[in-house]
């Protein structure tokens, strides 16, 4: 073997290695600056939260239409309970006379006492159902001022720069919230209120 190709070779492996090393540090440096981009990006991104709950407590009309729910619902229950005391009076009166009674005088009574509760079972339905009086009453008093409040917080999201805001309220998740990140107040003041 010559020297001379021994050093070609040596020199090709050589520079071939420095090519690598080349590369490998140039994808080494395309990653820290990508990781230094993600990084700085992550930690522009602002997160804020608000206590729902704390907001609706502190709007008068809030708590004036929870009022008035409340009425409502207390008005239909007792409605509902007179309905099912009245059943209940039917059979007991039943169970009394049952054993005076002919067949068919019972089965009109057992009818009878069906048909009224299966009506005070719709009656609950109709006030208390999913669709009932209850829901159409809340979105129709409540769905207004909590669509203000949404806007109010996505209002202030896009002007505060804000990427996330969270609602405190109803949520066992949140293991720390800082006081300063709080917007609640906040938003009572851009709807007008005032705590």
């Amino acid at each position: 073997m010559d020297i001379k190709h021994i050093n070609i070779d040596t020199r090709k492996a050589f520079a071939g290695k420095r090519a690598i090393s080349g590369l490998t540090f140039r994808l080494a440096l395309l990653a820290t600056l990508l990781l230094g981009i993600t990084a700085h990006t992550a930690s522009a991104q602002r997160f804020a939260w608000v206590d729902s709950e704390y907001i609706l407590s502190n709007i008068p009309e809030y708590r004036a239409a929870q009022e008035q729910l409340e009425k409502l619902s207390a008005g239909w229950q007792k409605e509902i309970e007179e309905r099912y005391e009245q059943v209940e009076a039917l059979y007991r009166s039943y169970q009394n006379d049952r054993v005076l009674m002919s067949e068919e005088m019972r089965r009109k009574r057992e009818d009878e006492i069906v048909t009224m509760e299966a009506a005070a079972a719709e009656l609950q339905r109709k006030y208390f159902g999913p669709e009932g009086e209850l829901f159409n009453s809340q979105e129709e008093l409540i769905r207004p001022i909590q669509d203000r409040i949404y806007k109010a917080v996505e209002k202030m999201a896009q002007e505060g720069n804000y990427a996330v805001i969270f609602d405190t309220a109803n949520s066992s998740s949140m293991l720390y919230t800082n006081p300063r990140n709080d917007l609640s107040d906040d938003i009572l003041r851009m709807l007008g209120y005032r705590n």
